[in-house]
């Protein structure tokens, strides 16, 4: 049987406690676009062609309504997730300037064996957040 196609990765999600420290973090200080929210719930960002979810996992873990408008089943996450941005190696410097600017910790800054580079911080809830060059996952010709 052959392989169906696969696009890309369309959504990414992370859980936290806070959304409005995430609402901070995400809208204002990395200036993702808010597309929606739910208050108590959850709050979605566009990132380019990716939407970054962040749930609030005690609500999104309750079993689904038997009612419910939109049959999405029951999810969440103990503990820290990751996510990680693609973002031009010339841009990396900036990142570090206004995150550090803004009072966000570097946690790491370093130079893979190929050549990329990745910069990992925290977001209010905990998750390693990372900014990375695109090099870091190309394939070898």
């Amino acid at each position: 049987m052959m392989m169906p196609p696969m696009l890309g990765v369309l959504e990414a999600a992370l859980y936290a406690d806070d959304l409005e420290a995430a609402r901070g973090f995400y809208g204002d200080l990395l200036g993702l676009t808010e597309l929606t929210a739910r208050e108590g719930r959850h709050i979605f960002f566009r990132c380019e062609t990716t939407v970054v979810l962040v749930f609030r996992p005690e609500v999104t873990r309750k079993p689904l309504e038997p009612d419910a408008v939109l049959p999405v089943p029951s999810h969440g996450a103990d503990g820290p997730g990751h996510l990680c941005f693609s973002v031009p190696m010339d841009a990396l410097d900036d990142w570090v300037n206004r995150l550090s600017h803004a009072g966000v910790a570097i946690e790491s800054d370093f130079f893979w064996p190929n050549g990329a580079r990745s910069i990992y911080v925290r977001d209010p809830a905990g998750n390693s957040i990372e900014f990375a060059s695109p090099k870091l996952w190309e394939i070898p010709e």
